[in-house]
């Protein structure tokens, strides 16, 4: 009897019982509430097969995505005081910080990553959006500068990926005092006139927006990103005034000149190569010609006689075929 209850039982309970599946092999996507399949959302890098929205993309995988290979090498950044202002609301800060830390496996908001795309070498400053609604502290702030400071010691161009909620409120105002910090610290790498690119990715809200998020030489941006200051509601009530459809967009954003190209994630690598190439290779791609200066010609009483009033726009000094 007990070998049935021990042995034969269980394997028969096995082969009965329904498999359990895991909660995470569908996600449904925020704007269409279609489901897709965890392994197809990947290939698709994150974007929506039935309506294409781009829905968040963790860090490391966007890493992957840019870097040739998925090959770089992240920079260790200085520790920064856990909890400052010692802040309590519902939680401790450190209780906080201690969970984002556990179930995302970085120690802040943003990885600081550098290596080549399309063979030249770059300094990305990437943000977890999961880390705390991707806010911006004291150890943020740290990681622009030390991002910035990279670039400039290995002379190559800067890019910053954020992705946040904007200033930390656990840290008042140290965490404001970023904003002027990461300003200087773009500054810097202007100063050694490198390239500054910033891809704007949903969302990029708040002190983010307000510092060096829209300081980009080029500010590039993913389709349907949220980007602004202040929050839609908040300027509603604000100028008692209904905003127009799609406002805060990255789409509506270029319209009105706020973001210079809306690229597609699929496309965002070779575009990145491409801006980064020409921004970085300061000499002309082939030889300039030389244009020689021309002159309209007229007749007077049958001679020749050179028109200096209405000189024709210069032409290459080179031989044509005259058939």
């Amino acid at each position: 009897m007990n070998w049935l209850t021990n042995f034969v039982k269980p394997k028969i309970q096995r082969l009965v019982r329904p498999k359990e599946v895991p909660d995470n092999l569908w996600h449904q996507c925020p704007k269409c509430s279609e489901m897709v399949f965890h392994r197809e959302l990947e290939k698709t890098l994150r974007v929506c097969v039935h309506c294409g929205h781009h829905m968040r993309m963790p860090v490391k995988a966007r890493l992957k995505m840019l870097f040739d290979e998925g090959k770089w090498a992240e920079i260790e950044l200085q520790p920064e005081p856990t909890d400052p202002l010692r802040f309590k609301d519902r939680k401790r800060y450190s209780e906080r910080l201690k969970e984002a830390q556990t179930e995302t496996g970085l120690k802040d908001a943003v990885v600081v990553a550098h290596g080549t795309m399309g063979g030249l070498g770059v300094v990305v400053a990437a943000f977890e959006f999961d880390f705390m609604g991707g806010s911006m502290g004291a150890a943020v702030g740290e990681a622009i500068v030390a991002a910035a400071e990279l670039a400039c010691l290995q002379e190559a161009p800067l890019i910053v990926i954020p992705s946040s909620g904007g200033a930390r409120m656990q840290e008042g105002i140290i965490s404001l005092m970023q904003m002027a910090r990461t300003t200087v610290a773009v500054d810097k790498v202007r100063e050694k006139r490198l390239p500054y690119i910033v891809v704007l990715t949903d969302p990029t809200t708040g002190g983010v927006t307000a510092s060096f998020a829209m300081l980009g030489d080029i500010a590039v941006a993913e389709p349907g990103a949220l980007i602004g200051f202040a929050g839609a509601r908040v300027i509603e009530q604000t100028i008692r005034e209904k905003l127009p459809e799609g406002f805060q967009r990255s789409e509506y954003l270029m319209d009105h000149g706020m973001v210079d190209m809306v690229v597609p994630r699929h496309e965002l690598r070779a575009k990145l190569i491409q801006l980064v190439g020409l921004l970085m290779h300061k000499n002309p791609a082939a030889d300039v010609v030389a244009l020689a200066p021309s002159a309209r010609r007229r007749k007077v009483d049958g001679k020749p006689e050179t028109d200096t009033s209405r000189p024709e726009p210069a032409i290459p000094d080179m031989a044509f075929d005259e058939r």
